[in-house]
Order: structure tokens, then sequence, then C-alpha cells
């Protein structure tokens, strides 16, 4: 007996080796343009393709879609290491199922470390595709060995993962907003304060489980370039920077500048990557518990300033403590009323981040905001229990006062608020409960609870119940709900992804919701309904070909000259959506996607239809190791703004477009990319949008006379 055991490791490390031979020849056989690698190439992700995944019919351009870049964007710089990523770490990754989670554990458990990412292929549950898709974000090393690497400065100034990058937009044709000042009753007219041109500076240099550095810079179309410390303005009008150290000893994060926080169900704390409702109907559905992240993005107001600490108080206890002071943009108020309880304060809070005229210029950092908290984490020894409690305060300078309308009734007022939470999560064999619950100023409560199983092989399901009453209220919550907020709403939704036969997959939901209260532009409590059904194909690894369908009601104000009425009364607006698309690769270096969404529109029963579609054409081509292409030609039509038609688009690196069509046109773009050596590349685009049977394009300040809207974009980066 006392011999067996060397023999067993022995067997154990020789079975090792023959699974990571066979994989790697294996997976060298399907892959034959990479047969030589040793390890397995990390491709750039397809964004858009992950994008498409991840979110159903677009029907917005306001929702920060570049958190989804800005998330996946720190995976593919700091990939996670299957390794030593803990469970709620592999969560995170909205790629991957329960199933397969548990079968990485269970994997590692039994074999030991992966000796290299061709390894998967000898883990249950882990196909090709899945492999396939979430490479990019993943890699497959040692413990860490950060203190060998030198200290801190020598191991910042040797990493490979060190990069700068400039970008230049522009509109061609001019806009409203930037031709001379006319006079309207006497006054001059608004006008953009700055120039047409949109710059971003981005710097940052990171690696995993040890250290983050960075800052951006960005000015906006119209944005002035102007340094007036009295004003807070030193140069671009956006300027963020961070520094994120991780793993020293007990201190397992040390966050200064800006953040992120990430707590639960994100029913109190949730930035970052949170898609929601989608094609993805399974595993998006569950928000991950990552706590303290630095803030890579160029959004202006989805993250905290400050200092935050996570300190390992025992091996399955942490302790997160945070403090954030920012000023921020909101609109004035002041009261004429004697009796009234604040004499000035902010009747709204502002998120576009856009400072180009005097308006939005006076409204700049108007509004000071404080936050501090904490949060206390429990996780079990074999990682799936997980327990925590969260606390955070909100204290604003001036009052929030909302406008005095009916909807409003039971919005937030005063100067400060503080809300605590409690969330759990616990996974047993194929199962995954998790949920969080929190309390407000004023006993408002908020709860969300889910469940996902995987029912058989080829089965999973899941199911999440939220309720939220009209006075709960939290700042940078972001729980799953058909509001924009985390209030005034109950509801149940479920899920299901089936894949009855080899290369199919059939997912949809069904999501029943109701709003107790008013809400903007809904004059009574209401309810609707939000159901999707996708089916997908993939014949080859390289192919893929879906159509989905979805079906929207929800409650929405008819006009008065369809009532009749003198009073808003609210309608069942009945929205039919479709998406048809097919993508191939002919060859290696060419990439062919087609793309037909239509979506039909009834404002009431009774009332007419409306329709809208666009269909377009995608090509990639890769001209060389260095140099590739893509394009996009698009025609559309749609009845009016309401039918119009978001498509994601690519993009230069990092960035996000989504444009809104409507009318009737044409919308193409082209993109190159030339790598000039392993430092320096280059993204150029170039974007058109064609009218017809209109004089103007836009309103407002955004007006362009004429009937085309060009775009050019510039990017350089340079890797140190």
């Amino acid at each position: 007996m006392k011999n067996r055991k060397p023999m067993m490791r022995s067997e154990a490390s020789f079975s090792r080796f023959l699974i990571y031979a066979f994989s790697s020849l294996l997976f060298a056989g399907l892959l034959p343009e990479r047969a030589a690698a040793q390890d397995f190439p990390r491709r750039a992700p397809d964004f858009d393709r992950l994008a498409q995944e991840l979110f159903a019919e677009i029907q917005s351009d306001q929702i920060p879609y570049e958190d989804l870049y800005g998330t996946l964007l720190l995976y593919y710089q700091s990939p996670l290491n299957l390794n030593t990523a803990s469970p709620e770490e592999l969560r995170a990754l909205p790629l991957l199922s329960e199933k397969q989670v548990a079968a990485l554990l269970k994997h590692r458990q039994l074999t030991g470390p992966l000796l290299s990412v061709y390894e998967l292929q000898a883990v249950p549950e882990w196909d090709l595709a899945s492999i396939e898709r979430v490479a990019p974000f993943v890699t497959v090393q040692g413990a860490s060995a950060t203190m060998a690497r030198g200290p801190l400065w020598q191991r910042i100034k040797n990493e490979e993962n060190n990069a700068a990058l400039l970008r230049y937009e522009r509109v061609l044709q001019q806009r409203k907003g930037y031709s001379p000042a006319d006079s309207f009753q006497g006054r001059p007219t608004q006008r953009y304060l700055g120039s047409p041109d949109a710059l971003v500076l981005r710097y940052r240099v990171s690696h995993a489980h040890d250290f983050s550095l960075g800052f951006a810079a960005k000015k906006d179309a119209g944005e002035r370039l102007t340094w007036q410390p009295a004003q807070r303005q030193y140069g671009p009008d956006f300027l963020s920077a961070h520094f994120v150290l991780y793993d020293q000893g007990r201190l397992k994060t040390l966050a200064l500048g800006d953040y992120q926080l990430q707590f639960g169900q994100g029913l109190l704390l949730s930035s970052g990557l949170a898609a929601g409702k989608g094609a993805e109907t399974i595993t998006s559905l569950r928000r991950p518990s990552l706590g303290v992240r630095p803030y890579a993005a160029l959004l202006e107001n989805t993250f905290f300033r400050g200092v935050a600490a996570t300190y390992q108080l025992a091996p399955r206890w942490e302790a997160t403590a945070f403090a954030s002071h920012k000023n921020i943009d909101a609109t004035a108020g002041q009261s004429t009323d004697s009796l009234a309880q604040f004499d000035e304060f902010s009747s709204s809070l502002l998120l576009t981040g856009l400072h180009r005229t005097a308006t939005e210029l006076a409204n700049r950092q108007r509004q000071r905001e404080t936050i501090a908290g904490g949060h206390l984490g429990y996780l079990s020894t074999d990682g799936n229990l997980a327990l925590g409690f969260t606390a955070v305060g909100t204290y604003y300078g001036t009052a929030l006062l909302k406008r005095p309308q009916p909807y409003n009734r039971y919005e937030f007022s005063g100067r400060q608020n503080i809300v605590f939470g409690l969330h759990y999560s616990y996974g047993w064999r194929n199962l995954l409960l998790f949920g969080e619950s929190g309390c407000s100023a004023g006993s408002g409560l908020g709860s969300v609870n889910g469940l996902l199983a995987s029912l058989g092989p080829a089965v999973d399901a899941a199911v999440l119940i939220r309720q939220y009453t009209v006075d709960f209220h939290t700042f940078y919550g972001n729980a799953l709900s058909e509001n924009t907020r985390n209030s005034n709403e109950t509801g149940l939704y479920v899920g299901l992804k089936v894949r009855p036969w080899a290369r199919w997959e059939i997912s949809a939901y069904f999501d029943q919701f109701r709003f107790p209260w008013l809400r903007y532009r809904v004059a009574a409590p209401s309810q609707g309904q939000d159901a999707l059904l996708q089916v997908a194909f993939t014949p080859s690894k390289t192919s893929l070909l879906y159509a989905q369908y979805r079906v929207r009601l929800k409650p929405l104000d008819l006009p008065a000259s369809l009532t009749g009425r003198p009073v808003p009364l609210p309608g069942e607006q009945l929205r039919h959506a479709l998406l048809l698309y097919c993508e191939v690769q002919p060859t290696a270096r060419l990439g062919l996607r087609t793309r037909l969404q239509a979506s039909y529109l009834q404002a009431d029963a009774g009332l007419p239809w409306r329709r809208g579609y666009v269909l377009s054409q995608d090509a990639s081509l890769q001209l060389a190791r260095r140099v590739s292409l893509a394009a996009r030609y698009a025609v559309f039509d749609t009845d009016d703004y309401d039918t119009r038609q978001y498509a994601f688009e690519q993009d230069v690196l990092y960035a996000v477009s989504v444009p809104a069509l409507y009318g009737q046109g044409t919308r193409a773009y082209l993109l190159g990319q030339v790598a000039f050596n392993k430092h320096v590349s280059l993204w150029l685009r170039y974007a058109e949008t064609r009218y017809r049977h209109q004089a103007t394009i836009g309103s407002g300040l955004e007006e362009i006379k004429g009937t085309v809207r060009s775009e050019v974009t510039g990017q350089l980066r340079y890797r140190f």
C-alpha cells in the first residue's frame, strides 16, 4: 500500500501527458493553420458577434454597450487563468454555462492544473465551439509568481501588456451647432462652443492578479479643449486614471483613482457588463460578484472615484471598504416658496457626459456626490457557497427634487440615501441558486432571486423572480429589470436552451412584468410581456445561421390626437421583431455576414401597423498577415422614428458604433487595419449614410442640410 501512491501519481501524470498530446494533435488537425503553435493562440475577440449573442433586438443607443466591450477588454488584456480562477470568476464570463464551470472545477480537482488550453477538450461539456469563443479571454499558467518577477516598478517596466491608443473622429458635413449663431426674438441662438473633432487618448499597462495602471482623456465633438482650473477643466473635458494592486499578502485588492464595484446580483452595486435579457437566455442572467475592478472605459458616469480596498480577514472571509467623491452633472432648481423644504436643489442628474453648449456647461459637475460603504463576504472551502452583506451610503451636496409630476411621487428626494443588502450563491452539481435582497432609506425593498439548472446533457433552464417596490432607490444598482432602474417593478423570467441535435441550438425566454405605479409616459399602473425564440445552426466551426423572433407588449401613453381626450391614456404597444443571420467563411481569408432584421409596431389594438427593416451585407478580408479590411453595405426603410433599426457595426478596436437608421436610405462603411510591426497598429474607418426623400438629416443643433452624413475615424496604437 505504501508504494501505490507514488505509482498512482506517476500514472496520473502519464495519463495527463497523453491527454495533452492527443488533444494538441486533434486540435492541430482540426485547425491546420495553427498546427505549428505550441500553445493555443489568443486571437482578438470578435466583439460584434459576441454582442449579437448577448443582446436581443436593440431598441436604443443609450444603453451603455461600451460596458460590454470594456469588460471583455479587461479579460482580453488580463486573461483569466483557468488553473487558479474561482467559481465566481469563471461564472463572470457570460460565455460559460454552469455545467462547463462545474466540469472544469471537477477536472482540476481530479487531475490537477491544466497543462494547456488544448486540454479543455478532455473536459466534459467543453466542445470546440465553446473553446473557440472563450479562448481570447483565458490562459493557462502556473501559480502566481509575482515576487519572482521583481519589484513593482520593474514588473511595470517589463510588462508586455503595455499600450497607448490615440483616436480621432469627425462628421464631415457641417451641423447646425457649428454654424454662425443667428438670433431668435432678439436673442442669439445657442451653438457648440468647441470644434467638431472628437479625440480619445488611452494608456494602460496591466498584469492579471498583479497590477493595473492607466489613464484616459476624452473630448467629445463640440466640446472645448481649455485649461480653466477654477471650472475644473484641465484640457480635455473628461479625464480618468486608476492604479490597482492585487494579492499583496492579505491585502487582496487596493484601488486608487477610478474604479468599479460589482457585488451580489447588482441590486446595490453593479458596474461593467450587465447584458440582461438577450439571445443568451441562461448564462447572462446571473450577475458575477467580482468586487473591486479597475475602470478603463470612457463612460462618464458609471464609476467611482476615490479609494477601495479588499482585505482577507480569515481564510474564508473578505472585507471591502470604499469611498468615492466626485462632481456630477445635474440640472439646477431654486425654490421661491418660503415654506419649501429646500431652497436650492437639483431636479435631475444628467448622464450624457456632453458639455458642448453654454447650457450643458452650466450643468457640468454642478452636483457633489460622496459615496462610502463596505462589503463582507464569505466563501466556503469548496467554493460552492458564497454569502455577502453590503452597505452603501450616498450623500449629495444639494438635494435632489424631481419635478412635481404624478409619476415622480415616490422618487427619491433629499440629500442622503442609505441602503443595505444581503446576497447569496449556492452551487450543487448542475444547479445554481443565487439572489440578493436590499432595503433603502424609507423602507423601500428590492429582491431578485434565480435558479440556473442543467436538466440534462442537452437542456438548460433558468428562472428569475424580481420585486422592486416603488420607494426602493439605488443609484449604482443594475439588477435585471425592464425599467432603467431597479424600482417600481415585479417580474418573472423563464429561460430555456435546448440542443436537440448536434450543431443545433434552440433558445427561448418569456418575461412577465408589472409596474405598480405610474411611469414616465405611462399614466397608470401597467404590465407587459417580453418573449424571444432563437433557432441556431452551426454547420461548421466557421459558419453560423440563426433565426430570431421577439415579441414585446409594453404600455405607453397614446397621443391626444388618437384618444380624443385631454388626459393621456396608456395603450398597449405591441412590437414584433424578426432577425435572420447568416455567417460563412468561404476561404481562410474571406468572411461574409448577411443580416435581415425587421419590426412591426402597433401603438394600440385597432390602430394601424408601422414597419421598418434593414438588410445588410458584411465582408471581412485578410489581405496579408498584418493587413485586414472589413466593410458593410445596408439598405433600410422605416415608416417613422419609432420603427427605427439598430445594428452593431464593426469599428476601430475598443470603439462602439450602433447608429439609429430611420427613413429610407443606405448605410455603408469601410474599415482597414494595418499592423506595421509588433509595436504600431493603425485603424482607418469611413462610414456614410445616404437618405432619400428628405432635405435635412437630424434635428436641433445636430441638423445637417443635405442627404448625406459621413464619419471618419482614425486610431493609432503603440505597444511598448
